[in-house]
């Protein structure tokens, strides 16, 4: 873009097109909102059109809180458009894949100038003139580019503004800060300390390497053309977590919460102790209405999602003049620059890490049990007067595998369902279409458990190639087993009688005499971590075969933490964890040898998700009223 052009672009961006707030009231006025909830309705959606602040107070309209006044915070950020935002980008994506979330990821890429303030409705607009009035000041003496020094360390790893230029950012952010304090009558506090744009932040200490290797790859010299941009949130959320719904939920009790899907939901983490499993309670981004609503439904999304963008400055520099050759970056069709040569960085240092790559464990919860759907009385619901089992619903398995003791122990032993067992199978044939090479697997000897194990090898298409090892050291935690004993599992022999492919001639870790009732957190931790250890040791590691680990909710934790060099959590926050995984959550670690170490990065398939299917009687509102 020639420099002409691109001041035009500049001061066409920077000029006000929106109707000015006075206009949008009287707008809303006269459709019979009272002042100050049109008031709040512009403010929480940028002052931008009278349609977007109807559709607002349209969603709003059984909010609880519509009537009380409370402000939106404001904040004022330096974002960076073109090369250099693609880039990081993509540094975000590629940090997120192999490293998991961080803190850096719940914000988009900015250097912070006036961190969150509140400012009242009615005077938001102020807010406006300023930064228009600021930023035409220092047009002329921002820099055309800004210097960026890549700085790590154990927690954080990001861009610090070199001092010359910082200078002036911290001039222009003084400059705002002291006019809109004065116009709007709010208390605006600008970031004076060392600038910075973060790329990760309270990470792993063992990802560090990962994280620089992707930073390294990042030109800070690239193109850029930077923007000051005023963003707005709604300060009850701050410490909230946020969610996104992936599907559409219809309340069928009046405690619960309706969702579109694209819905945010604003969920209090230490309001969750009391909600039933599987389920969470939270406040509607979209209608501002608060409720239960299944938590399979949504997914995390970042913190500013929810962020809303009023203003911004887009601030003229000179960009060199070139003519396009081949080594010179690309334009997307969606306006987006994309530069193949940073992008084969970046690939060539994935291409080097996953060669290092050689073995992995999949740790994988059990699907659905009877007794999930059921209740802990399921087996009286199925046995006749004579003690013999019938199916009393589709969903029972079919039969129950002959073991020599009583049927009754299958009440602390409980199998699959039906459609845990199509859960189990579903899961193998996407392992299979993934070609996830397993090459050992272990179970809980929990029948769930074993089962899980036997129908994921069967959509794998190897239940007649690989054999389940029953390690009893995998079995969960025992103080959370309703009986007061270890519950009497089927003997190996039982197994392999009822059609199991077991490996009879494995001998387990962690002997089932040595599993103790009621154990403490601590011992639970230590057998954990010893099986875990014990298991890795014992399976080959030439190759790179996947170790399946057939377990618990509490395995995906207790097995991989240590495995990957994190300490244990504490109890109470263990059992938060555990109660929100789902039938075959998984979790997958990979192998690096060359670092002697373990990395947890996503899992080979997708998730599954599903809803509830209540029991249905066909008299009841049919026939009968």
């Amino acid at each position: 873009m020639a420099v002409a052009e691109t001041q035009l672009y500049a001061k066409v961006s920077n000029k006000n097109r929106r109707k000015s707030t006075s206009v949008l009231i009287e707008s809303l006025l006269a459709k019979g909102f009272p002042a100050h909830i049109a008031q709040k309705a512009l403010a929480a959606t940028g002052q931008k059109t009278i349609e977007d602040a109807a559709k607002w107070l349209h969603s709003h309209c059984n909010d609880p809180s519509l009537d009380d006044p409370i402000p939106q915070e404001y904040a004022l950020y330096l974002c960076p458009t073109g090369l250099l935002h693609n880039h990081l980008q993509e540094f975000w994506k590629e940090s997120k894949r192999q490293c998991g979330r961080n803190r850096a990821h719940e914000i988009f890429p900015h250097i912070t100038l006036c961190d969150f303030f509140t400012c009242e409705d009615q005077k938001v607009e102020l807010l406006y003139d300023t930064l228009k009035r600021v930023g035409d000041s220092f047009s002329r003496c921002f820099p055309s580019s800004i210097s960026l020094s890549l700085h790590s360390s154990t927690s954080y790893l990001g861009f610090f503004v070199d001092d010359s230029h910082a200078n002036i950012l911290k001039e222009f952010a003084l400059a705002f800060s002291s006019e809109a304090s004065a116009l709007a009558d709010c208390h605006v506090k600008p970031c004076l300390k060392q600038l910075h744009l973060t790329l990760a932040h309270k990470f792993y200490p063992h990802h560090q390497k990962t994280l620089e290797q992707l930073a390294k790859c990042i030109n800070p010299r690239e193109t850029c053309q930077w923007v000051a941009a005023l963003y707005s949130r709604d300060m009850r959320f701050v410490h909230y977590q946020t969610l996104k719904a992936l599907f559409q939920y219809k309340p069928q009790n009046i405690d619960e919460l309706m969702i579109n899907a694209g819905d945010f939901i604003y969920v209090n983490p230490t309001q969750q102790s009391n909600v039933s499993e599987g389920w969470v309670i939270g406040t509607s981004h979209r209608t501002g209405c608060r409720g239960f609503l299944p938590e399979n439904y949504t997914e995390r999304a970042d913190e500013s999602d929810t962020w809303v963008k009023h203003r911004e400055y887009v601030f003229v520099t000179a960009p060199r003049l070139f003519t396009q050759t081949e080594n010179e970056p690309n334009v997307r069709p969606n306006g987006e620059v994309r530069n193949p040569s940073v992008s084969q960085s970046v690939t060539n240092v994935l291409s080097l890490q996953n060669a290092t790559l050689r073995r992995g464990v999949l740790v994988m919860r059990h699907g659905e049990r009877v007794d999930q759907v059921f209740g802990k009385s399921w087996l009286q619901q199925c046995l006749a007067a004579d003690g013999k089992y019938y199916r009393a619903d589709l969903n029972f398995p079919s039969t129950l595998p002959k073991r020599k003791d009583s049927v009754k122990h299958f009440e602390y032993d409980p199998p699959l369902s039906c459609c845990g067992i199509f859960q189990s199978r579903l899961i193998g044939e996407a392992l299979l279409e993934q070609a996830v090479p397993v090459s050992c697997v272990y179970s809980s000897p929990a029948l769930r458990c074993l089962q899980t194990a036997q129908h994921v090898l069967q959509g794998l298409k190897l239940d007649q190639k690989v054999k389940i090892r029953v390690e009893p050291g995998l079995f969960e935690w025992t103080k959370w087993e309703a009986s007061t004993a270890v519950p009497n599992f089927m003997t190996l022999t039982e197994l392999a009688e009822a059609s199991y492919r077991i490996d009879t001639s494995y001998r387990g870790h962690f002997p089932l005499a040595s599993l103790v009732p009621s154990e403490s957190y601590e011992e639970y931790i230590s057998r954990s971590s010893a099986v875990i250890k014990q298991i890795t040791t014992a399976c080959p590691s030439k190759g790179r075969g996947v170790i399946l680990i057939v377990g618990h909710g509490s395995s995906l934790a207790s097995f991989t933490r240590p495995l990957i060099g994190l300490p244990a959590r504490d109890s109470s926050d263990f059992a938060q964890v555990v109660r929100k995984i789902p039938s075959l959550g998984m979790c997958f670690c990979e192998e690096i040898k060359e670092e002697n170490k373990w990395q947890m990065v996503n899992p080979p398939v997708k998730t599954l998700t599903h809803g509830a299917n209540a029991a249905f009687n066909w008299r009841n509102g049919i026939v009968e009223d």
